[in-house]
């Protein structure tokens, strides 16, 4: 059998972490087994779907590089199909249509919860052996039905969450096309994952209460089709924040496009993905490759995961100190743009860039760092006031007139800052900490001869000198 997943989002709002989850675990089945990954967009919801969503899911596929061997393929290009199978199962007796006004429904449904019942279709135009049927209204468009079945109970044996039942006394007869004709959501599914050949359905367990009406429905199509066979399932837990409540926005659950405003490589975003829910011993930073060679859904914890940003930062410096620094660099000078600071030839990026990315947690903060290199930063009055003091103001001119004559390297240029704090008998923080503060506007940084061998000669001597 060929392995056969599928993503099928909603395009009602942005590609969630969640959601991502799910399209990486989904991918890497297929990977690890030679099969197939299908992205399909679920928009039947036409008055929430939107144009702008979609492509949201779209690059936040592409960013990921979760790539899909088929499709999108897009539920409302395939409504002469669901229309063929409702015809179908009308036709066989497992569907019928339905004349209960809205009123008459609303009604039932008062009544039972003030009877303290669980709210429930009465089944009053669902066909039986002996029964009459009311003549059907006029004036009422009728919705159509999947006739469920009364006994017995759906099992399934879900390869995360194990053996699951519910009893069909639990589940009354689902609408699976409303008075337009238009069909619904648990019943464009069903036919979606029978025509794909989906082997294993792999999804959020806020899906486990739709599996068993899709289970059934999927059995009486397998009646009148002979070759319909019913997908295997993997419920996936929800992801909680790290206080352990429902992810939120404060948590980390926005769109995976806003990861990458906020400057995160999707390397470390998927890697830590991965980690949330499934584990392969101890190990914590891995490859694609590796995570597709050793994927199964035994290893997927049936309990909630947990979103920890403290982590996705730890993993995501791993990355930037890993990346290749040409591409880094494009990046970064991109981010700076946005920020109205243009790169220039020189001072080189890349060395720039060397000097701060093993203390950057994001691409946003490294490019932050490295601004001054190409924008006269603005001098933090405070850390001034603390460092540049008038007794070593001295000493910075004739450290700088001295600049102007010196070889230009880091070596050189630490060897005249030493030898300028032994003979004024200073400490050298007393000279490289007023030095930090007039050439990056701050008093953080990695070693300032290195920096001032970077930002150049004449850069370095007229910041000091203004």
């Amino acid at each position: 059998m060929t392995v056969r997943t599928r993503f099928a989002p909603s395009p009602t709002g942005f590609l969630h972490i969640g959601g991502a989850r799910t399209a990486l675990f989904s991918w890497a089945f297929a990977k690890k087994h030679g099969g197939t990954f299908i992205l399909r967009i679920e928009d039947t919801d036409v008055a929430r779907s939107t144009p702008e969503a979609v492509q949201a899911i779209l690059d936040g596929m592409q960013w990921l590089g979760l790539d899909y061997d088929e499709g999108p393929y897009y539920q409302m290009q395939r409504m002469e199909r669901y229309k063929q199978v409702i015809q179908t199962m009308l036709d066989a007796g497992s569907a019928y249509y339905c004349y209960s006004s809205r009123e008459e429904l609303e009604a039932l449904r008062e009544q039972q919860m003030a009877n303290k019942q669980k709210p429930r279709y009465d089944g009053k135009w669902r066909p039986e052996a002996g029964k009459t049927l009311p003549t059907p209204p006029k004036d009422i468009q009728p919705v159509i039905r999947f006739k469920n079945p009364v006994d017995g109970v759906v099992v399934w044996d879900d390869l995360v969450k194990g053996r699951i039942e519910i009893a069909n006394s639990e589940l009354d007869d689902l609408i699976i096309a409303r008075a337009d004709g238009t069909p619904t959501y648990n019943f464009c599914v069903v036919v979606d994952d029978s025509d794909m050949g989906i082997t294993q359905v792999i999804r959020g367990d806020d899906h486990v209460n739709n599996t068993p009406r899709q289970i059934n429905m999927l059995k009486a199509l397998a009646e009148i089709d002979t070759a319909i066979q019913l997908p295997q399932y993997a419920h996936l837990s929800m992801i909680l924040g790290s206080d352990g409540q429902k992810l939120s926005k404060r948590h980390g659950a926005v769109s995976v496009m806003q990861y990458h405003e906020d400057g995160y490589l999707p390397e470390a975003v998927l890697n830590y993905l991965a980690r949330l829910g499934w584990s392969h011993g101890d190990d914590e930073v891995f490859s694609m490759a590796q995570f597709c060679d050793w994927f199964d859904l035994n290893h997927i914890t049936a309990s909630a995961a947990q979103f920890n940003t403290e982590k996705l930062n730890w993993l995501n410096n791993h990355y930037i100190k890993l990346a290749d620094l040409t591409e880094l660099a494009k990046d970064i000078a991109a981010r700076l743009a946005q920020q109205g600071v243009h790169v220039t030839a020189t001072p080189n990026l890349t060395d720039a860039i060397s000097l701060y990315r093993d203390r950057a947690n994001t691409l946003n903060e490294l490019a932050q760092s490295v601004a001054y290199f190409y924008s006269k930063p603005q001098v933090d009055a405070e850390a001034k006031a603390k460092h540049v003091t008038e007794d070593i103001l001295s000493v910075l001119a004739g450290l700088t007139a001295q600049l102007a004559e010196v070889e230009w390297t880091t070596e050189a240029i630490h060897a005249l800052i030493a030898q300028t704090v032994a003979s004024h008998a200073l400490k050298f923080p007393k000279v490289a900490m007023p030095l930090r503060v007039l050439i990056t506007g701050g008093a953080q940084s990695p070693s300032i001869d290195a920096i001032m061998a970077i930002l150049g000669r004449d850069e370095t001597i007229a910041r000091l000198s203004s």
